[in-house]
């Protein structure tokens, strides 16, 4: 049997991963997005979430088995983004109540849950690493709270599971994404190689020497899938990171070496991408120009802002994946394999030269 899926936020990192995951598994896939851009085998649905009656009109004849929440709008306060967040996941769920065909919903979310919203990022008293899934809610507002009440209560009231997934800083490739660092560190690798720049890491000295880890947009789509399809992972929240941990004193190295650049030494002080590359969109222009490669918007590409709040944390940050293992969730991807994956793909895709 056929099943049918809608994806929210087909385009972007993770939504288009988990797009071809199901694909490849024989799914049937509707893609959901304010403005679709063309994918192969995904069918298109138009709507803006923040209009319910929009949202409605559009769903109303799709009957998806399972629905995968991958998006959010970034707004300037976070009682904007509770709002306007919210209000997209109940006017979703709201739009396929009458259809009566949804048997379950994964919403991702992220370390956000533990971290604070970004008004608030890595300050005040927060739960001791690794992250682990029972420990609870900050006491302070976050859209991403917010989110999980709008699933919870829509599936007490209309029977469907749920399962929401909170990865790390996810590896994968998307345009005009708003948070993606490996693209935006690959934008930023190639712009010091052509110019002679040094390849300064941002962040903070907690993170160049502290552990962390990262998550793989395909091992995300995975785990996105398991969870569907597995009865002990319903109605559960759970972390998604990759499965190895690492210091970005040697992560900087790999990536530069991979680029053909020496990596800058570190000497504790915090260069945020959004001011070194605030001048680099004639420059990114240019290149893209000479080697001829298909998208010449730097701010398309790059999200330096939000690189740099995940570089400039004053803690160390790492993840615990036991609650998926104890359950069955076994997917591993080293994280530089991960980076040099994506490096590959943009460069064969006319991204980078």
């Amino acid at each position: 049997m056929v099943r049918t899926a809608l994806v929210v936020g087909a385009s972007g990192i993770v939504g288009n991963a988990t797009s071809q995951l199901l694909l490849k598994e024989g799914w049937t896939v509707y893609g959901l997005a304010r403005r679709p851009s063309a994918q192969k085998q995904i069918l298109s649905v138009t709507a803006d979430l923040q209009n319910a009656e929009e949202t409605a009109l559009a769903l109303h004849d799709v009957r998806p088995d399972a629905v995968f929440v991958t998006t959010w709008a970034r707004q300037e306060s976070e009682a904007e983004n509770i709002r306007v967040n919210s209000a997209m996941v109940r006017n979703l769920l709201d739009g396929l109540r009458p259809g009566q065909s949804t048997r379950h919903v994964a919403l991702v979310t992220g370390l956000k849950h533990y971290l604070g919203p970004f008004e608030a990022y890595g300050k005040g008293t927060l739960p001791e690493t690794p992250f682990r899934e029972e420990q609870g809610r900050l006491d302070v507002e976050n859209f991403y709270y917010a989110q999980e009440d709008e699933v919870f209560s829509a599936a007490e009231r209309d029977g469907f599971t749920w399962s929401v997934h909170r990865p790390h800083t996810v590896i994968g490739q998307a345009v005009g994404n708003a948070m993606n660092m490996g693209t935006t560190l690959a934008v930023y690798a190639t712009i010091c190689r052509e110019t002679g720049r040094p390849f300064r890491f941002p962040g903070s000295s907690s993170q160049w020497n502290g552990l962390t880890d990262m998550t793989d947009a395909n091992l995300l789509a995975k785990h996105l899938l398991w969870a569907t399809d597995t009865p002990r992972a319903f109605n559960q929240a759970f972390n998604v990171v990759n499965g190895d941990v690492f210091r970005w004193k040697w992560m900087w190295q790999r990536i530069a070496g991979w680029f053909g650049i020496e990596a800058a030494p570190f000497d504790g002080t915090i260069s945020p991408l959004s001011d070194q590359m605030d001048s680099d969109a004639a420059i990114w222009r240019d290149i893209a120009k000479r080697d001829k490669l298909v998208e010449p918007d730097i701010d398309r590409l790059a999200s330096p802002w939000h690189t740099d709040a995940d570089l400039c944390r004053p803690i160390e940050v790492v993840t615990d994946m036991s609650k998926s293992r104890r359950l069955g969730f076994n997917e591993y991807q080293p994280t530089d394999d991960a980076f040099f994956g994506l490096f590959e793909s943009l460069r064969k895709n006319h991204l980078i030269p």
